[in-house]
């Protein structure tokens, strides 16, 4: 066991003497609460050491002990619905522990010690195994079934196998002969470096869409399973908010919402909402599927770095399984503000607005983790990352901001303008985009092959129409013709009718695919429409008074998922209204 001195103090910088025989990203037990640390570099005889925890009171001379192990994440049945801070001390037993205010030094292993788990054995004694073999079947919760696998790097024979029975997280319940090196015996959890991405097969193509239920994102800027996405936006524009429906709605398997610096009444919702709320496919409680991590904003800033690192290491552990998990980041500009203020105590040489030279390629080192993946069992898992960015004052050409968008190939750019308007989702149109479009088109082909021309058309009608707006400020809508006109009041149904979607409208929180290909379908045949008997003389007030356009505007509140096929019999009305109006004309 390595033992150190600390020779000084500089916030949660600590530098130390007589770690010869520590290593690089080492766990350490700093000073005499025994705070956890990692070391973050070596110079002169000297290591420097990065504290997670608030260090306050610490003086030199004071020890330093290493742990022999990187900082490492407990993976195992019942993360599922745990609560962690950034080092994976959970939370709920602390304040049971403790109370509501963290104790400084306090240790406490992340699962669940005394719950027995029922576990099913898939092996026999004598059966040779590789890297990513299922062992045992556990079921963690009545959503998620849990397989324990072989570790990575750990190949050899079954010499023993416990039967099917419960079994606590620190039991031995198997062993493996290997030929280069001692039995490895084998418990129900595992530790694994949280800054070191876990082995898998091979890369898979990005060619299924994460559905999330929002339309200006499934229709408009999709993510695709194993893909990478970017929410910037001011204070106030709803990246939050955004994150939370994309947890409860997302067609994800698990769900790893990492509250990365946020403010502390932002997580308390997040802590309080997500208990209750119901998973919309199976009707159980959706913390069955989810892991919170609550770093917040009075947190120590050191835990903010490693925070958004023990999430992923979680996320792959399950995406071994062949399971489809999605990270929500909120927020990585905080994280990047962590970066900024432990580079400054290093006396790091600071790049673009201070932050470190290294920002581009800490970010790289997250989001790469992302990805669709064939396991080194066979199967087909994925982990898809939506990280928020907060921009100060909404400026998107900052620098976590421009490096963010090196590594996601998706952005949904929030709107002030859309936020106070109480336009949500405040995502922007015109300048938000999505590189999967083409790899998950034909996947959207099977539920409508209409759907990437429609798709590429509404688009178009809404960039003419913000082209036509800057004629209107200067010379008012009735210098328009009709033609150009009826653009206009497309495009401002199709804000209201499907863009616009509310998170309080049972029946408008969330669209299906096949909702959102019908009323897409419905609104161009609309403009279509409109746009023949325009040009046969009918003037565009008569179109924009006609009483079935208010019931285009509300059949995302009006027709349910359950009777989607009102929305085609809506269709033909409107196309019969304006037929009956062009007659008229005649």
């Amino acid at each position: 066991m390595t033992e150190g001195i600390i020779t000084s103090i500089n916030g949660p910088i600590v530098h130390a003497v007589g770690m010869a025989d520590a290593a690089m990203m080492d766990l350490v037990h700093v000073g005499n609460l025994g705070l956890i640390g990692e070391i973050i570099r070596f110079e002169e005889g000297f290591a420097t050491i990065q504290v997670y925890e608030d260090n306050t009171g610490m003086k030199p001379g004071e020890r330093v002990v290493g742990s022999g192990m990187p900082m490492s994440v407990a993976l195992g049945p019942g993360l599922i619905g745990s609560i962690y801070d950034g080092i994976q001390r959970p939370l709920s037993v602390l304040e049971a522990q403790s109370g509501s205010f963290l104790q400084r030094g306090e240790k406490v292993f992340p699962l669940n010690e005394e719950r027995a788990w029922p576990i099913t054995p898939c092996v026999t004694v004598g059966e040779e195994v590789k890297p990513g073999r299922l062992l045992f079947e556990v079921e963690e919760t009545s959503l998620v079934r849990h397989r324990l696998l072989v570790p990575p790097g750990v190949h050899g024979k079954i010499s023993s196998i416990v039967p099917a029975g419960a079994y606590k997280v620190h039991d031995q319940v198997y062993t493996i002969e290997r030929a280069d090196a001692a039995p490895y015996t084998g418990k129900l959890f595992e530790w694994w470096p949280a800054r070191k991405g876990r082995p898998f097969l091979a890369k898979r193509a990005v060619d299924k869409p994460l559905l999330t239920g929002m339309r200006v994102i499934d229709t408009f800027f999709p993510i695709s399973k194993g893909g990478v996405a970017a929410i910037p936006g001011g204070f106030g524009t709803g990246k939050t908010m955004t994150q939370h429906a994309l947890a409860k709605w997302s067609d994800a398997d698990i769900i790893v919402y990492i509250g990365c610096g946020e403010r502390g009444n932002e997580m308390t919702d997040v802590l309080n909402e997500f208990p209750k709320l119901k998973d919309p496919k199976s009707g159980k409680p959706i913390m069955e599927r989810t892991i919170l991590i609550a770093n917040t904003s009075n947190m120590p800033v050191a835990a903010r770095e490693i925070s958004i690192f023990t999430g992923i290491a979680m996320a792959e552990y399950y995406r071994d399984m062949g399971l489809d998990v999605a990270i929500m980041a909120d927020s990585t500009s905080r994280w990047a503000e962590a970066l900024r203020e432990l580079s400054g105590r290093l006396e790091e040489m600071p790049a673009e607005e201070g932050f470190p030279a290294y920002l581009p390629s800490r970010l790289a080192e997250f989001y790469e983790r992302a990805g669709a993946v064939s396991t080194q069992e066979g199967k087909k898992g994925s982990i898809s990352i939506i990280g928020a960015v907060s921009p100060p004052g909404g400026d998107f050409s900052e620098p976590v901001t421009q490096h963010t968008r090196r590594f996601t190939r998706c952005f949904w750019a929030l709107d002030r303008d859309l936020a106070n308007a109480r336009h949500y989702p405040a995502i922007s149109w015109l300048d938000s985009y999505s590189e999967y479009v083409e790899e998950i088109e034909a996947w959207w082909e099977n539920v409508d092959t209409a759907w990437r021309p429609q798709r590429d058309r509404v688009l178009e009608l809404l960039q003419r129409e913000d082209r036509l707006q800057q004629i209107v400020k200067l010379v008012g809508p009735d210098a328009l013709p009709d033609s150009q006109r009826l653009i206009l009041l497309t495009a401002e149904i199709i804000k209201n009718a499907f863009l616009q979607q509310s998170s309080f409208d049972a029946n408008d929180l969330y669209s299906s695919p096949k909702r959102q290909v019908m009323m897409l379908h419905l609104l161009l045949q609309f403009h279509d429409a409109a746009d023949r008997v325009i040009k046969k003389g009918v003037p565009i007030s008569r179109v924009r008074d006609l009483p079935i356009l208010d019931e285009v505007r509300r059949m995302k509140s009006t027709i349910s998922e359950e009777h989607i096929a009102d929305i085609d019999a809506l269709r033909v009305r409107v196309v019969q209204a304006l037929t009956a109006l062009e007659d008229e004309f005649k």
